[in-house]
């Protein structure tokens, strides 16, 4: 019945590239030429914060100059996608663009980048947004994607593990020390959600990394908190052209 049922929704409502919308075979999917033209990161990436790098990947672990410049307080990061042409048309179109059926696939590309990442009892948990930002936004994209990462990989979630009280300018246009100075000490703990954290290994997610400041003071709250460990995962990484 549910079968039945799917045939003739797919009938009256096509399955549409999700950046085009032209007709393709499955839901939530992407036609050939947006799939050739989007940015997938592969091969060798940076393990720190998974910018994509020049080279064979022989197996080892690399380190990128930003990240050889500017010590990251997590252990290791990976992202699915390079911010740039398409890459960064799926992150604008969720962040800005109400585009929740980007979600969907999204989580597939993040389970599959975050692989070398995952272990048995790792909590996942979003990057926050101040509460008025909430609630201009409507939603935060990164808790949207927490939780369909942690439905396709089985792991826990916690959506409001990290709580952002103090409210910052934008960080458009700011240098990186800028950046650094606007958010240090902006993200904590959620009050009641401290057990959750001890001891345990937490992978922080957000939308795109840019400097890495907010996910640096994300992991400065975990690890304050008692994290045994903490990775980081982006759905899309801004990279110097090459």
């Amino acid at each position: 019945m549910a079968a039945g049922f799917q045939t003739a929704l797919h009938l009256i409502y096509p399955p549409r590239c999700t950046l085009c919308g032209t007709h393709v075979e499955s839901d939530f999917g992407l036609c050939g030429p947006c799939w050739r033209d989007t940015p997938f990161i592969s091969g060798l990436c940076c393990d720190i914060c998974g910018v994509p790098l020049p080279g064979q990947d022989y197996g080892t672990d690399e380190v990128c100059d930003d990240c050889l410049k500017t010590a990251r307080p997590w252990s290791r990061g990976r992202a699915a996608l390079v911010y740039r042409d398409n890459g960064r048309k799926l992150v604008l179109a969720l962040k800005h663009g109400d585009r929740h059926d980007v979600v969907r696939p999204a989580a597939l590309w993040l389970a599959r980048a975050a692989a070398p990442l995952l272990s048995e009892d790792m909590l996942i948990a979003p990057v926050p947004l101040h509460w008025m930002r909430m609630l201009k936004r409507r939603y935060n994209q990164s808790a949207l994607l927490v939780k369909a990462l942690s439905q396709e990989t089985g792991l826990d979630h916690c959506p409001d593990l990290l709580i952002r009280p103090k409210r910052t300018r934008s960080l458009e246009g700011l240098g990186r020390e800028e950046r650094f100075a606007t958010l240090a000490e902006s993200i904590k703990i959620h009050p009641k959600r401290g057990h959750k954290i001890a001891g345990r290994k937490v992978l922080l997610l957000d939308d795109v990394m840019t400097s890495g400041a907010t996910l640096s003071a994300a992991t400065q709250a975990c690890v304050s908190a008692g994290a045994k460990d903490v990775c980081i995962l982006t759905l899309a990484r801004v990279a110097k052209d090459t």
